[in-house]
């Protein structure tokens, strides 16, 4: 079918996002066609316009956060059926393979090849522009009204769940909300450092808020998500880790907190002294964020870290299994207890995509969310 999609010609040289036609294939036995009411903006898809990934990407149908029904199935598909609401997972999960059946699905063997520019199935694209094949971010590509995805790319959910809502949980809102709950397993009574509260930070302040973090200090340059950050459960704020720091000496009596998380928009070696330094003895540093492909060395006070037992945890989609956290965060949505409606700024186009990327860039946005009428 033909249809419109969003691609990064050069990925690495910051010539933005192409909205054009492009072809999608018809469903292979075990693919399905989804159509979407929504994709989420997250700085993964940014980093592909800029020079974070490794060198040799590709052309590629970006976005990896979205929710929406299923329009056709493949003939060995056999968990999902037309008609089904879903949300599309960034890592598929086999069931099969050691990472999935030892509880980590998020560490699927079949993610790797998230950045190939092939689909799983056959290993060649399954979307093409300008008559060649490109590829899909995260083998998802939501960038597109339309996609065409594994049936391990995809989570039946609940009907009744808002789909523009649901797409959040596919990316941001799982991997923030996990990176307080599982990866830093924050506890009741503890205080808790967010570094960064954009569309994953601020949902590892509503995860520590959650798992019963007695202060959860927000840390962000811009005044107005830090005032929002309130609203998700931080109890105190800060413009920057230098002042989180005095900060936290001064609310815990000198022992510092007991968890860090930080969730900038990019992930530079230089951060981790000063983040891990929030944190005191047997503190866990949890590190969410992407860092550039080319960043191999970190600055770090080897000494301390190791006389005070810190930990420094590294973690993707907050160490959650898409199959279970997925419909488990809806339930808590639906139930009251977690805030989706309240992440989305602002809500865009397909046309409007690169002045959404310019507005996250300008620290106007927790959210951005592509609308599509296709499935609403």
């Amino acid at each position: 079918m033909k249809t419109q999609g969003a691609i990064c010609w050069n990925p690495g040289k910051r010539e933005g996002w192409s909205v054009e036609e492009i072809e999608i294939d018809d469903p292979q036995s075990v693919e399905v066609l989804v159509r979407l009411a929504a994709s989420g903006l997250c700085h993964s898809d940014d980093h592909i316009d800029a020079p974070v990934y490794h060198d040799d990407l590709g052309p590629t149908l970006g976005g990896h956060e979205g929710a929406g029904i299923v329009e056709k199935v493949g003939s060995a598909v056999t968990t999902l059926k037309p008609g089904d609401h879903v949300v599309l997972a960034f890592i598929p999960a086999c069931g099969r393979c050691e990472p999935c059946v030892n509880g980590h699905s998020n560490l699927c063997e079949l993610g790797q090849h998230n950045l190939t520019g092939v689909e799983i199935s056959d290993l060649k694209p399954h979307v093409h522009a300008r008559g060649q094949g490109i590829g899909t971010m995260c083998l998802l590509g939501t960038f597109s009204p339309f996609v065409l995805v594994h049936e391990a790319s995809a989570v039946k959910i609940r009907d009744d769940v808002p789909l523009d809502k649901a797409a959040l949980v596919g990316c941001g809102v799982t991997t923030g909300w996990g990176s307080a709950v599982n990866a830093a397993q924050t506890r009741a009574g503890d205080t808790v450092v967010v570094i960064g509260v954009g569309g994953v930070g601020m949902n590892a302040v509503q995860g520590a808020r959650m798992a019963g973090a007695r202060r959860i200090v927000a840390v962000d340059t811009a005044e107005w998500k830090l005032e929002k950050a309130k609203e998700f459960g931080a109890t105190h704020t800060a413009t920057s880790i230098e002042d989180a720091q005095e900060l936290v000496r001064e609310l815990t009596w000198g022992k510092m907190a007991e968890r860090a998380i930080l969730t900038v928009g990019l992930a530079e070696g230089h951060l981790i002294n000063p983040a891990m330094e929030l944190v005191g003895k047997r503190g866990t540093l949890v590190e969410t964020s992407v860092a550039p492909a080319s960043q191999k060395s970190i600055d770090l006070d080897l000494l301390t870290f190791g006389m005070y037992e810190k930990r420094l945890v590294g973690t993707l989609f907050g160490s959650e299994n898409a199959r279970t956290a997925i419909p488990k965060l809806l339930d808590y949505y639906m139930d009251g207890h977690l805030k989706l409606d309240e992440l989305i700024t602002r809500t865009y186009k397909l046309e409007e995509i690169n002045e959404a990327y310019k507005d996250m860039a300008d620290g106007k946005l927790i959210r951005g969310v592509i609308s599509y009428d296709t499935a609403l």
